[in-house]
């Protein structure tokens, strides 16, 4: 049986937040800064954070 995904949990709360905010990821920074901060720890032993940038480097326009 595989092991538990590790981060799973952060990306069901972003969803949720989202879902209850009416998908303003505004909103939901909180939940998305902890899915990064899972996903520093689990890269690569996590599936969730497949593409998931881990740095806060800033979004290129």
């Amino acid at each position: 049986m595989p092991k538990k995904d590790p981060c799973k949990i952060f990306a069901c709360r972003i969803q949720k937040c989202l879902e209850d905010n009416k998908f303003q990821e505004s909103a939901c920074q909180h939940a998305i800064e902890d899915l990064k901060d899972c996903c520093k720890k689990w890269q690569g032993q996590s599936l969730v954070c497949d593409g998931i940038k881990t740095d806060n480097s800033p979004k290129k326009a």
